[in-house]
C-alpha cells in the first residue's frame, strides 16, 4: 500500500508542477483535466503526509523509551499510545481512498421511480417517494427537473422521471435503486387491512456527450399530441415525442412540455442515461462476482426497503437496518440509510480489493 502511496505522492507533484506549466494554463481544457486530477489526488496526499509525520514522531517516541529517566519514559509510553491510536486511525483512512471508486460518483443522476404491484395504492407510494427524493435533494443544494411524469387519478403517478442536478448526487442516491415495498392500510380501504404494494426504482448516472456516442440514424422518432389520465388530449398540437433506440429497443417518451424541441431534449437525456446504464450492466455482468463486489452493486433488482406504516419502521434489507422514523424518512431526513450503505459497500470493496491482493 504504501509503494503505490508513494506513487500517487510522485503523481501529486508532477501535476503540480504541469499546472503552472503555460502550455498547460493556456490550453482550457488540459488546465481544467489536471485541476480535477490534482484536487482528487491531495484528498490522499494531504492524509498520506500528515500519517508519514505520525509515524516520524511515533518512532522518536520510541526511542525514548530507552531513555534511563523514568518520568521521560512514562510521557514517552503515553505518546506512544496516543500516536499509535492516530496512525491506525489514518492507515484506515488511507485504505478507504485508495479503494476503487465509483467514475459515475461526481455525476448529476437520472432517477426513475415506477408503481409495481398494488395498483392505485402503489401509485400513491410513488408520489410519496419522490417527495421523499426531492427533500433530501433540497438540503444537499441540488436542484430537481422533472422530465416526464403519468399522473393516476386520485392524485398517485404511474410513473416520474426526474434528473436530479449537483456534484456527488450519484453517490449518494446509487444505492436507493430496487424494489421499495410498502405496508399499509390504503385510503381506498373500508375494511382497516394492511395492503403490500410494491415500487421500482431505478437511479441512473447522467450520460455526458463526450463518453457515449449514439448515431442519430438509429434512433426512431415519433410525434404525438400529450394526453392526461384516462386518454384524454391536453394540447391541440403534436409536441409528445417518444423516441426509440433501434439496436437496444429502449423507448423513452416524453409530454411534459409544450414545447416539442424541450420534450425532445429532455427523452434524449433519458435515453442516454439509460443507454449508458445497459452498457454498464453489460460490463458488470461480464467481470467476475469479486469485481462486482470490489465497485458496490447495489442490489438493483431485488427488494431492497420495507416502509410499514402501523409499525412507523423502515427496514432496509441489504444491511439489516430498521429505523422507526418512518415519518422523517418520507421527509427526506434519509442521510443515515445512506451513510450505512455507503459504510457498507465501500468496507465490502475494501475487502475484496485486500483479497486480490493476497491472491
Amino acid at each position: 500500500m504504501f509503494d503505490k502511496l508513494t506513487g500517487v505522492e510522485n503523481r501529486f507533484l508532477e501535476i503540480e508542477k504541469l499546472l503552472s506549466d503555460p502550455k498547460i494554463v493556456h490550453d482550457r481544457e488540459a488546465y481544467q483535466k489536471y485541476s480535477r486530477k490534482h484536487a482528487d489526488l491531495y484528498k490522499i496526499v494531504s492524509v498520506f503526509r500528515k500519517y508519514k509525520l505520525i509515524v516520524t514522531e511515533l518512532n522518536d517516541s520510541m526511542e525514548l523509551l530507552k531513555d534511563g529517566d523514568p518520568d521521560i519514559k512514562e510521557m514517552a509510553r503515553d505518546e506512544v499510545r496516543s500516536l499509535t491510536l492516530q496512525k491506525d486511525s489514518l492507515e484506515n483512512d488511507l485504505k478507504k481512498l485508495l479503494s476503487p471508486k465509483d467514475p459515475n460518483d461526481d455525476k448529476n443522476v437520472i432517477i426513475e421511480i415506477r408503481a409495481g404491484t398494488g395498483g392505485e395504492e402503489a401509485g400513491l407510494f410513488v408520489s410519496d417517494l419522490f417527495r421523499m427524493y426531492s427533500r433530501y435533494a433540497e438540503k444537499k443544494n441540488f436542484k430537481i427537473e422533472i422530465m416526464t411524469h403519468h399522473p393516476t387519478g386520485v392524485g398517485g403517478l404511474k410513473e416520474i422521471i426526474a434528473m436530479i442536478h449537483g456534484k456527488g448526487a450519484y453517490s449518494y442516491l446509487k444505492f436507493e435503486s430496487g424494489t421499495h415495498r410498502v405496508q399499509r392500510v390504503p385510503v381506498t380501504e373500508t375494511q382497516g387491512r394492511i395492503h403490500t404494494s410494491a415500487v421500482t426504482v431505478a437511479v441512473l448516472p447522467e450520460a455526458e456527450d463526450v463518453e457515449l456516442h449514439i448515431d442519430p440514424s438509429e434512433i426512431k422518432v415519433d410525434v404525438f399530441r400529450a394526453t392526461g389520465p384516462g386518454g384524454q388530449s391536453v394540447n391541440t398540437t403534436d409536441s409528445a415525442v417518444r423516441l426509440t433506440h433501434l439496436p437496444t429497443g429502449i423507448v423513452v417518451t416524453c409530454q411534459d412540455e409544450k414545447s416539442q424541441l424541450k420534450n425532445k431534449n429532455k427523452a434524449m437525456k433519458v435515453l442516454r442515461a439509460r443507454i449508458l446504464d445497459s452498457i454498464i450492466s453489460e460490463q458488470e455482468e461480464k467481470r467476475s462476482e469479486e469485481r462486482k463486489n470490489q465497485i458496490g452493486d447495489g442490489d438493483r433488482s431485488g427488494r431492497i426497503r420495507t416502509y410499514n406504516f402501523p409499525q412507523g419502521r423502515v427496514t432496509d434489507h441489504r444491511i439489516g437496518l430498521t429505523l422507526y422514523k418512518l415519518e422523517s424518512i418520507l421527509q427526506g431526513e434519509i442521510d443515515e440509510i445512506i451513510e450505512q450503505l455507503t459504510t457498507f459497500y465501500q468496507t465490502r470493496a475494501l475487502q475484496n480489493a485486500e483479497s486480490a491482493e493476497v491472491h
